[in-house]
């Protein structure tokens, strides 16, 4: 029966054995494109991008040092109590001068003091806890809306597009430091009206990104068949458009969480912000300002924390984009 098969299937042993030897590699070994257990592996458009990332060394190490002030924000009370000062604490004692002086860096204080004789190492690591709140926080907010309003605009067209991008258009249009200005002193400062006013100035610059690929998706040839299937309308654009925008919606999202952790500092620079005596970056390079000049530490080490971490964050959404883009990725490095 072997001999049969073997003639029916019009190849020989030799054959076969010319064909298996027309495969293998040079070298004697497994195929590149097979594992040594024969099976093909299959990897997902996100386990791709996911390796594309790990490549780009100056992604990791934003992605590294983002985890580790996530981690330092979230043991603060715990790192403020090994280093034995709370960040409103004062050190009359050896953390401010005869004169009235901060304290410059010194065994007792690793970053020094302030004006008041505050350890300046607690309060960063204190700051880094609302900015990290507020700038995830509004961005998240911002991202939820524009993605709902985009989509309802690219989706529907006609009425519907016209009257949401006019408002997208006059959000944008908006000045944001008087808009600021007005609701502080209607409703106060503090932390939520904080992620409000931007979330209110940033999600519009999502909305037109997410109409803009709407606008396209919804002509794609899966869209009519749902529909001919009788898909509603809310079950496509969720079910089928929406999973479709992630990418870009991932890319702006790492993007714009720094621009919300700056809008932050500027609040808080300005009064506007979280209300002292919670330290924030913004408020700390505000009480500064009158000392720069003789305590070199006062500004640098909050402004050097609120340069780190957006420059963490931008790094990592230009890998972010390129990770989920390889095209881009080629045309950025020719």
């Amino acid at each position: 029966m072997s001999a049969d098969m073997t003639a029916d299937s019009g190849a020989g042993p030799a054959d076969t054995v010319d064909a298996a030897r027309s495969t293998a590699p040079a070298g004697g070994g497994t195929s590149a494109a097979e594992p040594s257990s024969g099976a093909i592996e299959g990897r997902s458009p996100w386990q791709l991008a996911w390796l594309l990332l790990r490549r780009d060394k100056a992604a990791m190490i934003s992605l590294g040092f983002i985890v580790f002030i996530s981690l330092v924000a979230a043991l603060a009370p715990l790192l403020a109590h090994l280093i034995g000062y709370g960040p409103t604490d004062q050190d009359r004692t050896n953390g401010i001068t005869v004169d009235g002086l901060p304290v410059g860096p010194s065994s007792a204080h690793w970053f020094g003091t302030d004006n008041l004789g505050r350890d300046i190492l607690v309060r960063v690591i204190y700051g880094t806890q609302v900015s990290l709140l507020v700038g995830v926080a509004s961005t998240l907010l911002a991202v939820a809306m524009g993605v709902l309003v985009g989509l309802a605009a690219g989706y529907f067209g006609s009425v519907v597009d016209t009257v949401l991008s006019r408002a997208m258009d006059v959000v944008l249009s908006f000045p944001f430091l008087l808009f600021a200005i007005a609701l502080v002193s209607i409703y106060g400062s503090g932390l939520g009206i904080s992620v409000f006013v931007i979330a209110f100035f940033t999600w519009a610059a999502v909305g037109r990104i997410v109409r803009g690929q709407t606008l396209s998706i919804r002509e794609k040839e899966y869209i009519e068949a749902a529909r001919s299937l009788g898909a509603g309308d809310l079950r496509i654009m969720f079910v089928d458009v929406l999973p479709n925008l992630l990418a870009p919606v991932i890319v702006y999202t790492t993007l714009l969480i720094p621009i919300a952790i700056v809008f932050e500092a500027t609040l808080s620079f300005l009064g506007l912000g979280v209300v002292p005596p919670t330290p924030t970056w913004g408020n700390m390079l505000s009480d500064s300002q009158d000392f720069y000049q003789v305590a070199w530490w006062f500004p640098f080490f909050p402004g050097l924390a609120l340069l780190l971490t957006t420059l963490a964050f931008n790094l990592l959404g230009d890998g972010v984009r390129d990770a989920l883009d390889p095209r881009a990725g080629r045309l950025f490095q020719d």
